[in-house]
């Protein structure tokens, strides 16, 4: 009988290689585990005023995404009446070394309170810089004006988040509030999904909300990155 016998170098070849690979998968995987951790930046509609703990924006869109198959963390970091310069002023705090994207949803006091929307544009726009130089892609959440203040104010306010995302890169869902009654602003449509204040989502409401916006966040995560 004939053995062949392989060179005993090729033989250290294989097992180094071998090594190597297992090495590299053992340093790799547990870094895919990991899941995305995204901050959601905003105010009372972020936060989940009047809510029952769980049936808030975070929880609701959190859950959503994980039922899609999406392996990311929802921190929230909403401030009931905060204003956008609320928002810039703790966003560094918010923005910890673990964080991979950020969803801002605010404007909405600013608006509320007839703040000039050249300030809240200044707002959002040094958010969205210090975002930037952290590398991190943003989803920006906008917001619309009612008329009371005007067709001027309206006009100025609303362009604000189009103009921003546009001019910083950032990914842009149009308005919060679009999936609460299929886009519908009539009051009598909205009402069945508002708290007694008639401004913020009950429970179901945020359903509507989480069920329309979930895919822009779900798309938004899933983006390459430069």
């Amino acid at each position: 009988m004939i053995h062949l016998r392989l060179p005993a170098f090729r033989y250290a070849a294989a097992r180094a290689f071998r090594n190597a690979a297992l090495t590299l998968i053992c340093t790799i995987s547990p870094l895919l585990a990991e899941p995305l951790t995204l901050v959601a930046l905003g105010d009372s509609l972020t936060a989940g005023y009047g809510l029952p703990e769980g049936q808030g924006l975070v929880p609701q869109l959190e859950g959503w995404l994980k039922a899609k198959g999406a392996e990311v963390a929802v921190i929230n970091a909403g401030v009931s009446g905060d204003t956008t310069a609320g928002g810039l002023s703790r966003l560094d705090w918010s923005l910890t070394p673990e964080v991979d994207a950020l969803m801002v949803t605010l404007g909405g006091n600013d608006m509320l309170r007839g703040l000039p929307p050249e300030t809240a544009r200044a707002n959002l726009a040094a958010i969205l810089e210090a975002a930037k130089a952290k590398g991190l892609p943003v989803l920006l959440i906008g917001m619309q004006a009612p008329g009371n203040y005007g067709a001027e104010y309206k006009t100025a306010f609303d362009a604000i988040y189009p103009d921003l995302a546009t001019a910083f890169g950032a990914t842009l869902y149009p308005s919060f509030f679009q999936g609460l009654a299929g886009g519908s602003l009539d009051p009598a449509a909205l009402r069945p999904f508002l708290q007694d204040d008639g401004i913020h989502p009950n429970a179901e409401g945020v359903a509507r909300i989480v069920a329309d916006l979930g895919p822009a966040v779900q798309a938004f995560l899933a983006a390459p990155r430069p």
